[in-house]
């Protein structure tokens, strides 16, 4: 059990995986996006509903595959969120239920240090990681992915935007996937984002992108103005 970064694996790591099948047919931005989000710490925004999913599958499966020590996370701030890339990984890129693990507040603390020393592929909202990084649960030097889904709050003192100073400081070497449908409401708030979570390229599609318009179903929007108490 050596410290520090776990190695690649020689026989997977020459090449990358995405997956063709009838139910998922090929499309053009999500491969796009996903080989992206594999060589560079991404931002991936894309309208709700478009896929984002499915790039978190294909990034999180291909470091599963290169690193056989290493530990692949997906962190999002609700549990519903995470239930749904759960199925996505098993169902989309065939990960093998052994290896992955929901971790809660509900898993008691003496049963979260074994899932964490034995599984590779980790469900968990960020307070969770964070806890277990700081009370050596999580030997965090082995991760060597992380995908955070509604990345947007990522600002001040949320726990996204501590986590990948502390996984960088316990020296961990690792790539990081921001998802968000809304990464910020003007340039300013965006650019926050892609300093604190330390992205080098953004990946985004709106609903007008020629790749993008004909999956768009569809649908009404309205917009209710609440008044502030």
């Amino acid at each position: 059990h050596t410290e520090g970064p776990p190695p690649p694996a020689p026989a997977t790591s020459h090449n990358w995986i995405y997956p063709t099948d009838d139910k998922y047919p090929e499309r053009t931005y999500q491969l796009e996006m996903s080989e992206s989000a594999i060589f560079y710490n991404t931002l991936v925004s894309l309208p709700t509903g478009l896929g984002k999913t499915l790039i978190a599958a294909v990034v999180m499966y291909n470091y599963y595959r290169w690193f056989p020590d290493g530990k692949v996370i997906f962190c999002a701030p609700t549990r519903p969120l995470v239930t749904q890339q759960i199925q996505a990984c098993y169902k989309i890129m065939g990960i093998p239920e052994r290896h992955t693990a929901e971790i809660s507040g509900r898993v008691p603390n003496t049963s979260r240090k074994k899932i964490w020393d034995t599984k590779r592929v980790f469900f968990c909202t960020p307070q969770t990681l964070v806890k277990d990084i700081e009370e050596d649960r999580c030997d965090a030097s082995k991760i060597v992915c992380v995908v955070m889904d509604e990345a947007h709050r990522a600002t001040g003192m949320h726990t996204f935007a501590l986590l990948p100073d502390m996984i960088e400081q316990a020296g961990a070497k690792f790539r990081l996937v921001a998802l968000s449908a809304t990464p910020g409401t003007d340039i300013k708030s965006i650019q926050a984002v892609v300093e604190t979570l330390k992205i080098s390229k953004i990946e985004a599609r709106t609903e007008d992108d020629p790749n993008v318009k004909r999956y768009i179903h569809n649908r009404e929007e309205e917009v209710i103005s609440v008044k502030q108490p």
